[in-house]
């Protein structure tokens, strides 16, 4: 049996930010006409023995949607952002941010939320007062949390944007700034236990470099490790229970970062012994960065097994940079869904809509907007998902091109042989290899026919409910 639903009550309004969205986003279905109403997801959908909320476990980021006024590199804010009100008093503009934010999550219903410390909790005149603006400010969004109902997907510290980082926290060449990042880390780690939080993620944006010149290489990982380990020994010693993540980037805004992808945070664990203790948090936009399908990151962590979570969006294949737009092709996140649910699923992770919205999408319902259009695509991905796991074929052929590997030649060859032996029985005449068909094509129409196939029962039931 499904797990029940979360308990998640609605709370009315006053002063709405968003009075053009009156209620909960209901499930319209594929042909409905109502543009705030999700056409494929519906929470409490059995998917192979599991709702679908629970499945996927859908987080709104407090960063991009709250807290950027949509400004670039060559303009300022564009957005109609009330509660960003560089006037106003800045603990009075921070609880509107908290009101504009927990009305969002109410009327998106969606079970989480993520945060940084700084998008919720300005900074203080010391590193007391810091702390005391925080500790007020997680109080005040646990007594949200509990009267609506919203859960902490995961907590994380904003060690990038002060220009105290501008050369890293972890890997800064000044041990002052380490201490401080340091103690931005336990606080805010300590903060997320608080508030429930399920993980805790570290994305190192400024661990890297800008120039070899003036960059010690080998120092930097040791003090990056010495971090992830002080990180790690502190979890343990306060009782946390979620897991840790690390969030893999190639660049940006480093010319380098040095957990670039999935599989080099894996040897770095390896190496520096704290496998074990950390797993990663994926975003599709960082893998296109790094050169990689996300099927390919997915796959990658699932393989290495220290895949933790997810930063659902997309990149432009036009652009070198993180343009963190909303996930629209169900092509590309269908087969790390896939993946995810092929492994078991998320245990504490998640898909947190790491997104933005571009800068001509102006209006306060824009936001809503582009988050159904967003879980929708996530939604119908896990009906692929779904799809091939239910057919099996997909898994049948994978097994079965490595299928002599069970049998006794391969059985011997990772057990108790050597070279010698090898060839000798090469030489005897015993083996005779023939290549097989990899069947590459037939497996991608595989794909394709699960794509189509939901997309047409997805029609049919919205027509009969229609009719």
């Amino acid at each position: 049996m499904p797990d029940p639903p979360s308990p998640r009550r609605t709370h009315p309004v006053v002063d709405a930010f968003f009075p053009d969205v009156t209620d909960r986003v209901p499930f319209g279905g594929l042909h409905g006409a109502d543009p705030l109403a999700f056409r494929v997801y519906e929470p409490d959908r059995v998917v192979l023995g599991k709702r679908m909320e629970d499945h996927l476990r859908i987080a709104v980021c407090l960063w991009h949607s709250f807290n950027w006024p949509g400004s670039d590199v060559f303009g300022v804010g564009t957005f109609d952002r009330p509660w960003l009100n560089p006037a106003a008093e800045p603990m009075a503009a921070a609880r509107a941010k908290l009101d504009a934010a927990f009305e969002f999550l109410q009327k998106l219903g969606m079970p989480y939320f993520c945060f940084h410390d700084r998008d919720v909790a300005p900074e203080g005149n010391s590193w007391r007062e810091t702390q005391r603006i925080l500790d007020e400010i997680i109080d005040d969004i646990g007594r949200r949390m509990s009267d609506t109902g919203v859960k902490l997907l995961w907590g994380t510290a904003n060690l990038f944007s002060h220009p105290r980082y501008a050369a890293g926290a972890a890997t800064n060449p000044d041990p002052e700034i380490f201490a401080v990042a340091a103690a931005q880390v336990k606080s805010m780690l300590e903060a997320t236990q608080r508030l429930g939080g399920e993980n805790y993620v570290l994305w190192g944006g400024r661990e890297g470099y800008e120039s070899l010149l003036n960059t010690d290489l080998a120092r930097e990982e040791q003090q990056l490790a010495r971090f992830l380990a002080l990180v790690a020994e502190h979890k343990h010693r306060i009782g946390f229970d979620g897991m840790l993540l690390l969030e893999p980037k190639p660049q940006e805004p480093t010319k380098h970062q040095y957990d670039y992808d999935a599989a080099t945070v894996l040897g770095f664990l390896q190496r520096h012994d704290l496998a074990g203790e950390y797993r990663v948090n994926l975003e599709v936009n960082h893998a296109t960065l790094a050169g990689h399908s996300f099927h390919h990151e997915i796959a990658t962590a699932i393989a290495g097994g220290i895949f933790g979570s997810v930063d659902a969006n997309r990149g432009d294949p036009q652009n070198g940079w993180d343009t963190d737009q909303f996930p629209g092709s169900v092509e590309e996140l269908s087969l790390a869904v896939y993946e995810i649910v092929q492994a078991g699923g998320f245990t504490s992770g998640g898909f947190n809509f790491d997104t933005k919205l571009r800068r001509q999408s102006m209006d306060r319902t824009d936001l809503f907007h582009a988050h159904i259009g967003g879980i929708d695509t996530v939604a119908r991905s896990l009906l692929v998902a779904a799809r091939l796991i239910e057919d099996g074929e997909l898994k049948r052929l994978r097994n079965e091109r490595y299928a002599g590997w069970n049998g006794e030649l391969g059985r011997t060859l990772l057990g108790e042989t050597d070279l010698d032996a090898i060839a000798e029985r090469v030489l005897g005449g015993d083996i005779d290899p023939r290549p097989v068909s990899g069947r590459q094509e037939r497996i991608e129409n595989l794909v394709n026919k699960a794509i189509w196939s939901v997309d047409a029962e997805t029609a049919s039931v919205a027509g009969a409910r229609a009719g």
